[in-house]
């Protein structure tokens, strides 16, 4: 007996392996960069600092990814990715100028 079997339109896979790799990609940055930023802001000593951030991580990288899956289309898994990555990486360049002077 053959089962016929519809398969999924490509728009719907290419939306669903866009979102994998924002989900991906775009949360091991913001993770990347929130433990960075953290850790420079933390008023504690330097070993702590790192700790804490690198614990921060994981939950900024578990938001990501929901937010990724969460959203109405890819584009806005997209921006929801890059917009905070884009803040973290200026306030960890604000942290560093002024670490720097």
């Amino acid at each position: 007996m053959k089962v016929k079997t519809r398969s999924l339109p490509v728009s719907y896979r290419l939306a669903v392996t866009s979102r994998v790799l924002a989900a991906v990609l775009g949360g091991y940055v913001v993770a990347a960069l929130a433990s960075v930023s953290l850790t420079m802001w933390l008023p504690m000593p330097r070993a702590e600092a790192v700790v804490t951030g690198m614990m921060t991580s994981f939950l900024a990288y578990l938001c990501a990814v929901l937010w990724c899956f969460a959203c109405r289309s890819a584009w806005q898994a997209w921006l929801g990715v890059i917009v905070p990555s884009g803040v973290l990486a200026a306030i960890s360049g604000v942290a560093y100028w002024l670490g720097q002077s």
